[in-house]
This record gives structure tokens, sequence and C-alpha cells, in this order.
């Protein structure tokens, strides 16, 4: 009888269907035009959110940060916004011009307040440390702006140097005419084009480097080389001797930012007074190398908003060198310094390739040494005479000798706890010590606990740990009662002082953010939405820790330790000192009040709930929230990308060759499969490519399901399918027989099915970026009454909801989603619904009676694919 019935359905298929026939290359230049937009969407979309997230750091006080670093973020923060609304409109068919208008409108605002602030630029080409301090960060760059704090704000011993300003590097470009001609360069450069980006870079490096210093210029640097020479003669009573050598180190505008590239900037140690001005060429030329271009243009960066100074450092010769935290990140309370030390100069401390001997102080007055470890120190880094840097072994008697007296370990306990104190908040320091004792401060940065990697007890005190791993999306400790959340009704019962537990990060938490003492999940990323709110919230807050709601039990009471990633259980006194409010040191200047201005335009997101009904673009009032909004609309013009092929013959596909009940065709849109030609019009699994799409198929050709055999079939069920056939006007030609159609890349795949009775519609991107990947799956229709369809609906969500998607049923219709969770997780669920496709065959035959919904539920999460028979 069923094969009677499919006879009957493809002779009226074949008169009902009048499809319009479209050329391969026009149906695969639609489809590559869509995703390409998708991709630039997406890209941008990563961009901004660690762009809110560098400024919400920024926004804690602690960083140096000038003028140049605002402007430079407020135009980045524009840039990718407007290219994610590009991208949604160029997907949809320009169908949001309204949100063209909305960001000009904001950026109007933050060019506003950026015209509030007046720049003030310095005239000198050099500046000595005397005249340095955070103020000045614009002029000389963050390295130098912290060593000139250092010195006249903490009075610490620092080593002897000066700033070549970015006025002298300014002065450079103009008297050599170079930014002109650096500019019709990079007109060449293709972004896509790794060669044409080597190749401009060449030649601007060669412009800079075989250009001459200006005369005025390199006598300001020679002069204030003489002055600290001089200095480090009478101090050291070698006046007349061997010049010192000093190092060159960039201090870029920005360097110091965590949106920067680390070490893309030349630094140079140990060089020679007479290649001072060279090695200085080299420096400048280095804001050109082609990584740096490269990153300038993918992170939306102008070549204005950079400029470089350069720190001329007279060379220490350090006889031992190291790092400093001014909280132990391996111990709590935060009641204890770490010094870290080797001999030698200190690369080879910070680049672990000897094992340092270590030192933990309490802040007790006189310092005491707590702890010590003593390494066995076999060689070090030493600067030659001839310049430069070689490696030689440590005398036999000095291997296995601490590097640091008990006194010189107290004198750097003191100074570590002064700049703790200046900056109100830990540090992590370098520090040197040189020939005559005297111990010299390199540099000093924020302690950012939360990425410190270093062992920590199991334990602290009698308490249990329930957690530990993770990431830390907002540092500090939060105590109380633990809370799951698992549903929007779960929200609105949340308790003042309540710990909220999740399975996944979720921007609609913020309605609870003001009660939350600490947020924890079992999946999440630190760029993402709600990792953004925390932050804005100040709610120490732990993601992706994997085991959360499995560990911390709903009700219990609980201590989150959000600078080591742990959780415990009950209270843990020791951990409550670090609760304490910290001030900031940059919060009562002027720029930091034009940041917050600005911020305030950029950072907020109240676009939370993509079901409400302010949910529409004349509701965002911030970048942050037409990014929320640009973000959830392109999943849905997505996931219509198969749309397009439904007008087609499927021009440009190749027919798959699987064990799969399927007529499916395959259109790739670049990388999605493998070893295949222009002429071929078949392919086989293994030559899916598709990370996706090879997940989906994995399970539909899962063997179980393969050797369940065939169902036994309700009468009742059938014949209701074969009324619901021959009755229902233009069911027929829409549901039997039609091809399927993948839309694949190397990371993404929209697949259109249609298996039996059913139509769905899969869209996915998986790749190693969590915030990128999601999956949006909608099933449809079915050929039985309404009652078994929706006993099928039924049980269908229940198996979704059992793998943690977000469901939503109307009707005949389920629609699931499955957002921001790592690769691994990603493809795990992928291969569920290819195994979920195959399952679903002839169920509406199978629904008969309420108790089949549970039956058929939990026939599946078991892995009983015959449907244990005969449900």
């Amino acid at each position: 009888m069923i094969k009677s019935v499919l006879r009957l359905a493809e002779s009226i298929r074949s008169w009902a269907r009048n499809r319009k026939t479209v050329s391969a290359d026009k149906v695969s230049r639609v489809f590559k035009f869509r995703y390409a937009c998708f991709k630039d969407l997406l890209a941008s979309n990563t961009e901004l959110l660690t762009i809110i997230s560098d400024i919400e750091n920024k926004l804690s006080g602690q960083d140096v940060f000038g003028m140049s670093y605002v402007r430079s973020q407020a135009t980045r923060a524009v840039f990718h916004t407007l290219r994610m609304v590009k991208s949604l409109d160029d997907l949809s068919g320009h169908r949001y011009p309204a949100l063209f208008n909305r960001v000009a409108q904001i950026n109007d605002v933050i060019e506003q307040e950026l015209a509030k602030t007046r720049e003030v630029t310095v005239p000198d080409l050099v500046l000595p440390y005397s005249k340095v301090t955070k103020e000045t960060v614009d002029w000389v760059g963050g390295k130098n702006a912290n060593l000139g704090e250092l010195l006249n704000k903490v009075r610490l011993p620092v080593p002897l140097g000066f700033a070549i300003t970015t006025r002298g590097y300014r002065f450079f470009l103009e008297e050599n005419q170079l930014e002109e001609e650096i500019a019709g360069l990079k007109m060449n450069v293709d972004s896509d084009d790794p060669q044409s980006i080597e190749t401009v870079s060449e030649k601007i490096q060669r412009l800079m480097i075989t250009a001459p210093v200006p005369e005025s210029l390199e006598k300001a640097i020679l002069e204030a080389y003489e002055s600290i020479a001089d200095q480090y003669g009478r101090s050291s009573g070698t006046v007349g001797r061997i010049p010192p050598k000093v190092a060159l180190r960039s201090s870029a505008i920005g360097e110091d930012s965590e949106l920067s590239y680390a070490g893309q900037y030349l630094s140079v140690l140990n060089v020679p007074p007479e290649k001072i001005i060279e090695t200085y060429k080299y420096i400048l030329a280095s804001l050109f190398t082609p990584r740096a271009i490269s990153y300038r243009l993918n992170k939306g960066l102008r070549d204005d908003d950079v400029a470089m100074s350069v720190a001329c450092i007279v060379m220490v010769e350090s006889v031992a060198s190291g790092v400093a935290y001014s909280v132990d990140p391996s111990q709590v309370p935060a009641d204890r310094i770490l010094i870290n030390g080797i001999w030698g100069l200190g690369p080879y401390a910070m680049d672990d390739v000897i094992t340092p001997d270590s030192f933990v102080v309490a802040k007790d007055d006189g310092f005491p040494i707590i702890e010590q470890k003593v390494a066995q120190k076999a060689v070090k880094l030493v600067a030659i005479a001839q310049g430069g840097l070689q490696e030689f072994p440590v005398e036999p008697e000095l291997q296995s000798r601490p590097c640091l007296t008990s006194d010189q370990v107290r004198t750097l306990a003191s100074h570590v706890l002064a700049l703790e104190r200046h900056y109100s908040y830990p540090q992590d320091v370098e520090w040197a010590l040189d020939p005559r004792g005297q111990i010299l401060i390199l540099q000093a940065r924020p302690l950012h606990l939360e990425k410190i990697e270093l062992k920590r007890p199991e334990l602290v005190g009698d308490h249990a740990l329930m957690v530990e791993g993770g990431v830390v999306a907002y540092p500090g400790v939060g105590y109380g009662t633990a809370f799951h959340i698992n549903s929007d009704e779960d929200l609105a019962r949340f308790p003042d002082q309540g710990v909220l537990v999740a399975g996944h990060s979720k921007p609609q938490f913020v309605i609870v953010m003001r009660k939350a003492q600490a947020i924890v999940t079992d999946v999440g990323s630190i760029t993402g939405h709600m990792a953004s709110l925390a932050r804005e919230f100040g709610v120490p807050t732990i993601l992706n820790t994997k085991t959360a709601t499995k560990s911390i039990p709903h009700g219990a009471e609980v201590t989150v330790d959000a600078y080591s990633a742990r959780v415990y259980e009950g209270c843990v006194p020791e951990l409550m000192d670090l609760r304490t409010q910290r001030t900031a040191a940059m919060k009562d200047t002027p720029i930091f009040e034009t940041l917050r201005s600005v911020a305030s335009w950029i950072v907020p997101l109240k676009l939370v709930n993509p079901t409400a009904a302010n949910f529409a673009p004349e509701y965002c009032e911030t970048l942050h929230d037409v990014m929320r909004f640009v973000h959830e609309l392109s999943y849905r013009e997505m996931f219509h990308i198969s749309d397009v092929v439904s007008d087609t013959e499927g021009g440009g596909s190749v027919q798959l060759r699987a064990p799969i009940p399927l007529d499916l065709h395959i259109i790739d849109l670049g990388g999605g499969l493998s070893g295949v030609s222009g002429y071929s019009r078949t392919v086989t699994a293994d030559q899916v490519a598709s990370i996706p799409f090879r997940a989906v198929l994995a399970g539909m050709m899962d063997e179980r399901l393969r050797s369940a055999g065939p169902r036994a079939i309700d009468m009742g069920g059938f014949l209701s399918v074969v009324r619901e056939q021959m009755f229902t006007p233009g069911s027929m030609e829409e549901r039997f027989g039609d091809k399927s159609y993948a839309i694949v890349s190397d990371y993404y795949v929209n697949f259109s099915s249609r298996i039996g009775y059913h139509y769905s519609v899969l869209d996915s991107y998986c790749c190693d970026a969590m915030n990128k990947n999601y999956i949006t799956f909608a099933f449809k229709g079915g050929a039985a009454d309404e009652i078994r369809r929706n006993r099928r609906v039924r049980a269908i969500s229940n198996i979704f909801r059992a793998h943690d998607f977000t469901v939503e049923v109307r009707e005949d219709r389920v629609d699931a989603r499955y957002y921001k969770f790592d690769q691994a997780s990603t493809m795990e669920k992928l291969e569920m619904l290819g195994r979920l496709l195959q399952f679903t065959r002839q169920m509406d035959m199978l629904m008969h009676s309420e108790s089949s919904v549970e039956l058929v539920t939990k026939c599946f999460l078991n892995g009983d694919y015959d449907l244990c028979g005969n449900p």
C-alpha cells in the first residue's frame, strides 16, 4: 500500500511542479556572496566584542591610557558596527536601511563627546624621565609613561633613560615627506593577498630605513644620551671609560592595550651609542612590518591612530633579574608577595628558559620571608661588549645559591608593595639587580589575576572544592546560595544575594545581575554578550566550567573564587577579604571621564531578548545594541539561504552517493568538499570536508539506525497518513520525492532535507571560535492528522531539550537553537541531529497514543532506534 501511495505522489509531482532553471554559475555567485557577507559579519562581531571587553577593562581604571586610545577604540567600534550592518543589509536584500541611520546618530554623539576634550600636543622631540608621568602617555607611549610614573610619583629606582616622543616620529616623516608616499603605497595593499602586504611592507620599511634622521632630531637624541651617560658615569664611578650601551624599546601609542598584538614592534637590547640613530629608524620602520600592517587592517585601526615613541634606557648589567607579583596568585588570602629570580638578564625568566628561585614574602612590617625555594640555575643570559646577548654558564658555586640575599628580597618586596598602594591594584613587576647591589624596577603593569595560570592548593582551609577550571569573565569573590537557571520563570524567582548557576551564558541574565553575588556556567566565552554585561555590573563570573550545573547543587551555600576559577562549598572566610572594593588610579582624570562618556554609547547592552517587542532597530541605544540585533538577525537570514534553490533545479550541485534515504544535492561555497573535479556530478561521504555537515552525515549513517530494521506500523496511523495526503490540497506535490540540498563550506552548512513526509532546515556554523558556533533547526510537516503531528513535535521537542537546545513549538513545527558552544559540543549535537532526522521517518504513523510521546523520547535518548519494537 505504501508503494502505491508513493507512485501516486510521484505522478502528481510530475505535473504539479514547474521550476525555473537558473544557471549553475549564477546560483554559485549568489550563495558565495551571501556567505561572504555572513563571514564578514561574524568577524566584525568578534572584533567588536573584543573592543567592548577592552574598554570595560580600562573602565576599571587600572591601566594607563590616553586620548589616542579613546579615539582609536571609538573609531574601531563604529567601523565594525557599520561593517556588520552593511553585511546584514546585503545578506537580507537591503531590508535594514534604518540601522545605518541609527549608527550614524550614535556616532554623532560619540564625536561630540570626543570634541569636548582638547588634546594638548608636545613640542619636545625627547623627554627625560624626570618629565614623564602617566599623563604624558599620548606623547611617549605606555612603556615610557609607566617608567616615568614609577620615578616621579612612586619615587622608586628605575634605569636612567629618556623618551623619544611621538613628535619625533611625526617630525621624521614630515621632513622626509614620507606620509604621502606611505599612503600611496598602502593603496596597493589587498587585505586578502599576503604577497601584496609583504611587497608594500618591504617598500615602506626601505623608505624609512634609508631616509636620514633630521639633524635637529639626531642632535636631540644624542644630547639626551650624553646626559644619561654622564649621570651613569658619575653614579657608577666610570666617567671617561667605555660609554654605556642602551636598550631601545618600542613604546607605540596603544601598544600596551589588551588589543595589541604582543611583540609586533621591535625592541633592541645592548645597543652601542654609535648605532642608536640607525637602530631608532629600524624601530620606527617596525610600525610597517607585514604583520603590523595586517593587524591594523583586520582590527580597523587607522595609521593616524598609531605613532611610535621609543624608550632609550641605559642597559642594566643585571647580576640577577626576574618578576614579582604583589599578590601571590598561588595563595589566599592576598597578604603575600611572590618574587621569582634568576642570574643574568630577565628574558630567561620571562620565557621560562630557566626555573627561577622563588621567595614568598608577607606584607607585614619588616617583610618576613615565609618561603624560599632555590632552583639549580645552570646558565644565564649576558650583554656582551660587542653588542647583543649571549648565553654563558653560571659559575658552579652560584648555580644552587639564591640570586637575592634576604635584605634584597625585603627591599624588593617594599618596592612592590609601594606600587600596589600607588595604583590601588595588584601589580606585575619586572626587576633587575645591578652590580652595585641596587634593585631597579624595569616595568610595572596591572596583575590581572584571572589570567595567571600558576598552581594553586586544592583546598582553602577545610572547604570542599566543588568546581575547578573554566575562564574568568570578571574577577572577584562572591558568596551566596546557588540558584539554577533553566528558564525565564527561574529568573523571576532569583533571590537577592544568590549565586547564579546555568548551563550556558545568556544576556537575559542581566535582569538579575544587580542581585547576583556571582555567576557560574557550564559553557560560555569571555568575549560573549553576557560576559560583557557581567563586567559592566561588576559581578564575579566564571564561564565554561563544563560541570557547574552537575557539581553545584541547587540551594547549596557556595563561595565563588573568580580569581582562580574555583567554587568552594560553604563560606570561605579566607576569601572574603578579596571582596573589598578597590579604587582606581585613572578614575579621577579627565581622560577617564571622556572614556566613560564615550563608552556609554558603545558598551551597555539593553536589547537582550530577541522575542521582546522592542527588539527592533529603533530601540538600539548603543553600538552593543546594534551588534546584538544584527547578530541575531543574521542567523535568521542564513537560515533561509536554502530558499534560493527553491526556484532552481540545483544549478552547480553534485549528488551525494551515500546509504541514506535522500536525493541529496550539495552546493560547495568553498572548502566544503575535497577531491572533486569540475566535471564531477556525484560525490561520496568521504569527500565531504565541511565540519558541520560531516557530523550530520555521521549521525545519519549511524550503523545502529541501519541495523534497527523495519518498524511495525500502526494501521490507524498509516490510514491517517493516506487520508491526509489524499484530501489535503497541495500536500503531495510539496512533501513526496523532493530533492534535498546542502549548501556547505569548511565550517558552514545549510541543509534542507525531506525525509519521508517531513521537511526540515538545519543551519550551522562550527569552528574553533566558540562565539561563532551555532545550530538552528526547524522541523515541520507530517502526513498524519493534527493530533499525531502534535504528538510528534512534542516528542521531538523533548529530545532537543534533553540535549540542551532552546526549543519553541508552534502547531506542527519545532524550532530549536544551540548557540555559542565549543566545537566538540557543537559537532556532538550535529551528529545527534543526523540520527534524529533518520529516526523521525514514518514517526507520524507510530504516534497512536499519548504514551507514544514519552516512549519515543525515551527510546531515542537510550539509543533504542527501533522504537522498542512497537511503540
